[in-house]
């Protein structure tokens, strides 16, 4: 029976806190979010610097996930979409750079040529991608996490892909995604993503990516929302604030990450730098603005994601997002998110440096007066998620597939549960409150 008085307390207004939330009161349930930051969102902000949108690092919203596609109005994100594939910039020692395309054929069917012709790969390779794609389309998702896992590396291996191939499109490619290069992250959320990304489309909202969560945040009430609000511990059904204040809910639910989590519940922890190093990858995003429309020269880049294969580079990645998405950037001007990942720690002044130096590289001597909008440093930018070995002979999947019901009254939610992407934060944020109605 829903209870004003007694609601449910979710702590953690970040993507599954807040869907498990709006549930809850689909469901005719109140419950109140507490969240120590000064906006919902969690890890899904947008800052607004200077007339610029600046997502806290590169992300987009695969629009075949079924949990976004299960609640968002993705009309009213007026969502802006990239275009499948990628341009790649291969550069050997003492020789140009050389760039390649590589374009999805079930949205551009006049690029299969292009496609099959490019260097990327051998034929042999394209044609594995075909018969990848096939794969990962034939089973539900929920069996598809319950194959025996491998890493994403031994998978591709497996099935057969040339090192070239793997070099020059999914180490930069889903390197970028997993933000790890050593492609250990469990094959079984390989194939989900290859599904995601193939089946549907990459986008933004128009008006930045915490547009998504502000959505959400706007089918509760106000007072359903308490920011900048710290909690010290839960004891049962009792949440403490930093402030002293106490709150009591017929349910508690965690929607943090591991670390908050344990803290909360007072169990010991390993330091912060082992945690971090355990639990999460790493990136650095780094925005510029520069004063017209780019391109690398001679290579039409527009709508398409920039690969670098040289990982050891301070370049990564790059997204020209005001081309996706012109709102972005003051209607003059471009806006261009560079992603570097695995960095523990930044010197934010060397790193722009190095980065502008590489970009002289790539577009050209004007790339030096481009000006540096912001650095974002996430060291617990995504949870970790490889296949754990138990034996030399036996690969099993992670154990972050965590109970969301802990006692009678307590549950937890969030991609850390299971594994990492909003469509989980998500997923579970759906099933906790499904657990709690039911209750």
């Amino acid at each position: 029976m829903s209870s004003v008085d007694s609601p449910v307390i979710i702590i953690g207004a970040g993507m599954a806190g807040l869907t498990c939330a709006v549930y809850l009161k689909q469901a005719g349930i109140a419950a109140l979010l507490i969240d120590a930051a000064d906006a919902v969102g969690g890890r899904v902000r947008t800052d607004v610097v200077g007339g610029f949108q600046l997502d806290r690092g590169f992300q987009i919203l695969l629009t075949a996930y079924p949990e976004a596609r299960r609640l968002l109005n993705y009309e009213a994100l007026e969502l802006q979409r990239f275009r499948s594939g990628a341009l790649i910039r291969d550069q050997a020692p003492n020789a140009a750079a050389q760039w390649m395309t590589l374009l999805n054929p079930f949205q551009e069917p006049f690029s299969v040529f292009k496609t099959l012709a490019s260097p990327i790969g051998t034929l042999s390779d394209k044609i594995r991608i075909f018969e990848l794609m096939r794969r990962t389309q034939e089973l539900p998702i929920d069996e598809l996490f319950r194959q025996t896992p491998t890493t994403t590396l031994a998978l591709l291996h497996e099935i057969g892909f040339s090192d070239r191939m793997i070099e020059r499109f999914f180490r930069p490619f889903f390197g970028g995604v997993f933000l790890e290069d050593a492609l250990i992250t469990s094959s079984n959320f390989f194939e989900f993503c290859f599904r995601m990304f193939f089946s549907g489309d990459a986008a933004v909202p128009a008006s930045g990516i915490g547009a998504i969560p502000a959505q959400l945040a706007g089918r509760l009430s106000p007072a359903q929302i308490r920011l900048k609000t710290t909690v010290s511990h839960i004891d049962g059904q009792t949440v403490v604030l930093d402030s002293g204040e106490s709150l009591t809910g017929r349910a508690v639910v965690l929607a943090v990450d591991a670390a908050q989590a344990d803290r909360l519940l007072g169990v010991p922890t390993a330091s912060h730098s082992e945690l971090s190093e355990r639990l999460f990858n790493h990136t650095t995003c780094t925005y510029f603005a520069a004063p017209r429309s780019i391109d690398p020269p001679a290579i039409p880049a527009k709508k398409l994601l920039l690969l670098n294969t040289h990982r050891s580079s301070a370049i990564h990645n790059i997204a020209l997002m005001s081309d996706v998405a012109p709102a972005y950037a003051p209607a003059d001007q471009t806006l261009v998110s560079v992603s570097t990942q695995g960095l523990e720690t930044v010197n934010e002044t060397a790193l722009t440096e190095r980065i502008r130096l590489e970009l002289m590289e790539w577009f050209g001597a004007d790339a030096r007066h481009w000006k540096h909008l912001r650095t974002y440093h996430l060291p617990q930018a995504l949870p970790a998620y490889p296949p754990v070995v138990d034996t030399p002979t036996s690969i099993h999947q992670p154990a972050v597939h965590k109970p969301l019901k802990l006692s009678e009254s307590l549950y937890q939610c969030g991609d850390q549960t299971t594994y990492p992407s909003l469509n989980a934060a998500m997923q579970t944020g759906r099933e906790v409150a499904e657990l709690i109605a039911a209750h």
